[in-house]
């Protein structure tokens, strides 16, 4: 992809746009997935080759998924403020579309997470017809918990997932519909 091009436009809410990304993105990423108070339920600080890689990773989800973790940018500068989107994770042996949200530090405080994660829940049943989502959260990651709970999953099950363990919230299309934010604050 030649550089300065942006990725593919995939969503859109009232503040933000979802755009899958591309390796000229690895700047921000690199800058957030080295931040310790983004990576603090991580089992580490990303360094820059490791978030490259992790990058990669999603260029290859989009290419075989059809989704993976867009970049996330205001509407108003388009300015990124992080990466929310619909990743397959195998959950005990079960392959299962995962809603997760990941936002630089500066961008915290503002309802981004769950304004993109709402958008991506949607997107999973309706674009990509899921019969339901979950997302998985370290027990002790309270702000992503409170997210999820506005997006409309609910806690059920603990897994051990990449030899830690989280709680698995779920939803489909009825559950996320009960309970949405006027104004989503995380």
């Amino acid at each position: 992809m030649p550089a300065g091009r942006s990725g593919d436009a995939v969503l859109s809410t009232p503040r933000l746009a979802l755009r899958e990304m591309t390796p000229d993105d690895l700047d921000f990423v690199a800058e957030m997935m080295g931040h310790p108070e983004v990576t603090r339920y991580y089992p580490k600080q990303y360094s820059r080759e490791e978030a490259r890689r992790w990058l990669e990773r999603q260029l290859e989800r989009y290419r075989r998924d059809g989704h993976g973790l867009w970049l996330v940018t205001l509407k108003s500068t388009g300015e990124p403020v992080g990466q929310v989107g619909l990743a397959i994770q195998d959950v005990e042996g079960v392959r299962e579309p995962e809603v997760g949200w990941l936002l630089h530090r500066p961008y915290w405080g503002n309802g981004y997470a769950t304004e993109a994660g709402a958008a991506a829940c949607d997107a999973a049943f309706e674009r990509w017809r899921y019969p339901h989502v979950i997302s998985l959260i370290r027990p002790e990651n309270e702000p992503s918990q409170r997210v999820a709970t506005r997006v409309g999953l609910r806690p059920g099950r603990r897994v051990l997932f990449h030899r830690f363990v989280h709680v698995v919230y779920q939803g489909d299309r009825t559950t996320r519909t009960t309970e949405r934010p006027e104004r989503p604050n995380d």
